[in-house]
């Protein structure tokens, strides 16, 4: 048995129901839905706006990228908050007069103990999720791994970057080992995070050329040029509800 996937945009115009009579609608379609045996549905108002919280560290490129597109317009949602384990970046939120939240993980407060400091991180990042009411996120370089139940709670809604490196160099300094191994390709892979470290559905992956002429720096300057892109694209799709998760993959609706 195959599957089919499918997309509609619909204009409520002389609909007799629709976004402003949306019980009427849900509805309708559940009704076709039992009718025609549809597995899964569901129904997005483009009018209703995304809250997508970001997390970072403290490399700064894919932050900087979604503040001034968001300023722009070219993202349809609103940021309400930025989190991080390190208070570095703060001032860039500052001059995007969005609110800062620095949550540490606290490893001493526990004895050295990373998995309560892990819970304890993870459960202040959960209340700023509920005051704020964040339906997405996105990890802008954020350098820490969640735990499997963060990651399964926020399953589908929750977007990574990282280079594409993986899994052939995993670790640090993954732009020196591809340059000492001579790779012609780098990349940038933006996905859902799943509890499998970096290996959840991928929404948006890109590439560059590179040569025997390109130093460390400009693979690095490179690959950063990609992740911005990359996951600016892959936010994109999801604002759009372009996106339908199936299994470990993606469909991704032009």
């Amino acid at each position: 048995m195959g599957f089919f996937f499918q997309r509609m945009s619909i204009d409520f115009s002389g609909a007799y129901s629709g976004a402003d009579n949306r019980e009427a609608l849900e509805s309708a379609i559940g009704t076709m839905a039992t009718q025609f045996d549809m597995i899964e549905w569901k129904i997005d108002y483009s009018h209703d706006a995304h809250k997508v919280g970001i997390l970072v560290s403290k490399i700064d490129h894919c932050l900087w990228d979604l503040l001034v597109r968001h300023a722009n317009k070219e993202l349809r949602c609103d940021i309400p908050f930025i989190i991080s384990n390190h208070p570095d970046l703060g001032y860039i939120a500052e001059q995007f007069g969005i609110p800062f939240e620095f949550l540490p993980m606290e490893v001493d407060k526990f004895d050295g103990d990373k998995t309560k400091a892990k819970a304890d991180q993870e459960k202040k990042i959960e209340a700023v999720i509920q005051k704020y009411g964040a339906d997405t996120l996105v990890m802008a370089r954020y350098m820490q791994v969640l735990s499997d139940d963060f990651c399964t709670k926020h399953a589908s809604h929750t977007i990574n970057i990282h280079h594409s490196f993986l899994p052939a160099f995993e670790g640090a300094k993954p732009y020196h080992r591809a340059k000492d191994r001579g790779v012609k390709l780098i990349g940038a892979t933006a996905h859902y995070a799943t509890a499998k470290l970096d290996m959840g559905p991928i929404i948006v992956q890109d590439v560059a050329p590179v040569s025997h002429r390109d130093t460390v720096q400009d693979m690095v300057r490179k690959g950063k040029d990609l992740e911005r892109v990359a996951l600016a694209r892959a936010l994109r799709a999801h604002l759009q509800s372009r996106v339908l998760v199936h299994q470990n993959r993606t469909v991704v609706f032009d």
